[in-house]
This record gives C-alpha cells, sequence and structure tokens, in this order.
C-alpha cells in the first residue's frame, strides 16, 4: 500500500516512527540517567556505564535513520545496518562485562529489543530502499 501523495508506503511510515520513537526515547531515558541526578538514576540500579553511553549516543543515530528512512535515502539503510552492528558488538562487551562486573538483567533485554528492532527496520528498509 503506498500514500499517493508522498509515494511513501506504509511500511516506511512505520518504520520511520519507530526509528523517530525509538529515538527519542532512547535520548530521553539516556539523558536522564547521564545526567541528571536523581530518580531516573536511582531507579537505573546497576547499568553499566559503557552501554548506557553507546544507547544515549545511538538515539541520534536513531534520529538520523528514521529522518533518512522516511526520505528513502540508500545512507539511512546503511546507517540502520550500523546500527545493528554496534549494537550487537557493545552486546558483545556488555556478555563480557556481565562475567566481571555488576549488570541489570533489564539491559539484557533492553539490548535484545535495541537487537531486534533494528535488524527488522535493516532488512526492510534494504528490502524497499536499496533493492527497489
Amino acid at each position: 500500500m503506498t500514500d499517493i501523495k508522498s509515494g511513501r508506503s506504509i511500511g516506511i511510515w512505520v518504520v520511520t516512527i519507530i526509528a523517530i520513537a525509538f529515538g527519542l526515547l532512547t535520548i530521553k531515558s539516556g539523558g536522564s540517567v547521564l545526567f541528571i541526578d536523581g530518580i531516573a538514576r536511582e531507579e537505573a540500579g546497576n547499568y553499566v556505564p559503557f552501554v548506557l553511553w553507546f544507547n544515549f549516543i545511538s538515539g541520534f543515530a536513531y534520529l538520523i535513520a528514521g529522518v533518512g528512512l522516511f526520505m528513502q535515502k540508500q545512507w539511512a539503510v546503511w546507517i540502520s545496518i550500523s546500527i545493528v552492528t554496534a549494537t550487537i558488538v557493545i552486546f558483545i562487551l556488555l556478555g563480557l562485562h556481565i562475567n566481571e562486573g555488576m549488570y541489570e538483567t533489564r539491559t539484557i533485554g533492553a539490548m535484545s529489543l535495541r537487537t531486534i528492532v533494528w535488524t527488522l527496520i535493516s532488512i526492510f528498509a534494504y528490502q524497499k530502499i536499496i533493492r527497489h
């Protein structure tokens, strides 16, 4: 299904909204823990600093990718693939950290969600933008 006015498929709209919403939420949640000494930091518990910083910075990449996906630009597909690749690397490093230090179990869930979401976005974007 395609939006006649813009030529964008409903899928592109959905992926764009997910990427941008994910980016905004990631920046807000990460920034709250990193920069505001308060309840968000307390509730974060034993967060892993390098994972938190990675996720916070990635939030900006999510926004850039989301805008590029909306414009159906090939570079946005490559940013999406880079996000997945970097997330997997950080996830592996988190696994190594778990053997050595403290962490929150929900970090594993959050990293799993990020990996799955961006893998699906990347596959969809590749098929719709690169292969199209």
